[in-house]
């Protein structure tokens, strides 16, 4: 049965055609015509506009207008049980009384009408092949019944003058009275924000949390590499998400993005990933090779990665002509591009729809926040990171914070003076390894940037910027990453209980600081190196 009826009446050229494909594009609704139920009733009646009104008129005298609601029982208990049918359109009141007593609430009546001049301006620019038209719109309201159309606008349940709207909202003013988009709006977006200077492992953990959600979000920019374990070398991800291989879930690039044609087009090669999965917003920043000259200073200066990011985020401020390339710009990015609003919007209007939105680099690196100039060039917060999604506070569920037991920043240019910005209680690599007993050798190897190979300082765990990146987040779960760099033996712990006490005393505590749960506990870069105590 059908779960909804949509009965559409207006005069000719109101529009009515054009909403119901609308319906049909944007909803799946199914579509009958009543001039194809016409010629079923009588095949051999002629396919033209005052033939097909004749042979209506007939069947209302003979049926009292009930010909339609016979018609569409049928049709209403072949569709699925949510299947939204469309008639386009009905023409008398009785038509309307008998599929509204035989369906019941499920009916909606929406009538479409215009000014006059625009219906004859419109009616003289068809040209359809289906019906025949007549020669004018005079000669279409020489019918008695055609001139009544318009009484049914008293009884209907929503009426639009098409005169003042276009096809967009029309359709929009018609789906949010029969409610297709949805009478309320379901907290469903979790979002994976890095609580310090970046690398914290903010790859492999929503990679780890991935396969549960439908759709992927990834903001920022190449000058990002998020690392993702698996059997052989590690995926890194600069631009899709990173849960990209390892879950069917769809991608999207939001608006606020910045990107490097290659390298997402490499991204997409290595992946296999189809035009349907993948949207890419047509308002994201394309990086140009100047962007990147323009950045390489910045590398000696205060430690950037020199990928462009920083120089196209303000070219799309300060040169906003029509030189400047965005997303939709880019042929063989073609495919990808959709809207990231009407994804959203499809998503959030089901409570059983989980949406994950991935942050790029971390809370003291935010452009507003952080020690600047020695920041990023976006703020990386929640907020930062939801207004470059294009995803409104109201959708989200949880915040879960990735911190490392041990910061790092990457490694300062050479030179007097220079510095990639400061990190409190600075420690040696040689240090950690001696805590943890675990190889220099190796931790070296570990601490070595995804996007630039650069080397990283390592420091003591920051309170005080624990805390401020708490009230910058109110992040309702922690991920504490790096566990093994506490003590080497926690490893080889696959629950909670197997970490040394000490490591247990320390989460203890950043659980009082935070407010919040340590939810996730990575113990090491592998398949296996999450404990999940999350409780949703």
């Amino acid at each position: 049965m059908a779960r909804k009826i949509v009965l559409l009446s207006g005069p000719v050229a109101s529009g009515k055609s054009s909403l119901a494909a609308s319906l049909v594009d944007e909803f799946d609704a199914v579509l009958v015509k009543t001039w194809q139920l016409l010629t079923h009733i009588d095949p051999k009646v002629a396919r033209d506009r005052e033939s097909l009104q004749e042979l209506g008129e007939k069947l209302d005298r003979e049926t009292n207008g009930e010909w339609i609601a016979q018609a569409l029982g049928k049709k209403a208990l072949e569709e699925k049980n949510d299947a939204i049918l469309v008639v386009d359109s009905v023409r008398i009141q009785e038509q309307i009384d008998h599929v509204r007593r035989g369906f019941g609430q499920i009916v909606f009546h929406v009538h479409l009408d215009a000014d006059y001049a625009d219906l004859v301006t419109r009616y003289s620019k068809r040209n359809r092949k289906d019906i025949v038209e007549l020669k004018s719109y005079d000669d279409v309201l020489k019918n008695n019944t055609e001139k009544q159309v318009p009484s049914l606008k008293k009884n209907a349940d929503i009426a639009i003058n098409t005169s003042r709207c276009d096809r967009g909202d029309v359709l929009v003013r018609a789906a949010s009275h029969l409610g297709l988009f949805g009478r309320e709006r379901h907290r469903v977006v979790d979002v994976v924000v890095g609580g310090q200077y970046g690398s914290e492992g903010k790859g492999q953990l929503a990679a780890y949390l991935s396969p549960e959600y439908h759709l992927l979000v990834r903001v920022g920019g190449p000058n990002a590499g998020h690392k993702v374990f698996k059997t052989d070398n590690p995926d890194t991800f600069h631009i899709l998400p990173s849960g990209s291989r390892v879950s069917n879930a769809n991608l999207l690039i939001g608006p606020g993005a910045v990107i490097d044609v290659p390298t997402i087009l490499r991204e997409i090669s290595e992946l296999r990933v189809q035009p349907e999965r993948l949207s890419i917003d047509p308002q994201v920043m394309i990086i140009n090779e100047r962007d990147r000259e323009q950045e390489q200073k910045l590398i000696k200066e205060i430690g950037s990665t020199g990928q462009g990011v920083g120089f196209a985020t303000a070219r799309r401020i300060v040169e906003r002509n029509s030189d400047t390339i965005l997303a939709r710009d880019v042929t063989e990015i073609a495919p990808f591009i959709r809207p990231t609003w009407k994804i959203l919007d499809e998503y959030t209007r089901s409570s059983n729809s989980k949406i994950l939105l991935e942050g790029t680099q971390g809370t003291g690196l935010s452009l507003y926040h952080g020690s600047y100039p020695h920041v990023t060039s976006r703020d990386t917060t929640v907020t930062g990171c939801l207004a470059e999604a294009g995803i409104a506070p109201g959708f989200l569920r949880r915040t879960i914070m990735v911190t490392r037991t041990f910061p790092i920043r990457v490694e300062s240019p050479k030179g007097p003076r220079k510095t990639s910005g400061p990190m409190k209680h600075e420690i040696s690599i040689e240090q950690v390894a001696n805590r943890s007993q675990l190889s220099e050798l190796e931790l070296k190897k570990i601490e070595t940037t995804s996007t630039t190979r650069k080397k990283r300082r390592i420091a003591e765990f920051d309170w005080e910027l624990f805390r401020k990146s708490i009230l910058l987040n109110t992040p309702t779960d922690i991920a504490l990453t790096f566990v093994d760099y506490l003590n080497g033996n926690n490893r080889e712990a696959r629950r909670f209980e197997e970490l040394c006490s000490e490591s247990q005393r320390f989460i203890g505590e950043v659980e009082r600081v935070a407010n919040a749960p340590v939810s996730l506990i990575s113990t090491r870069f592998h398949h296996r190196s999450i404990i999940d105590r999350r409780h949703w």
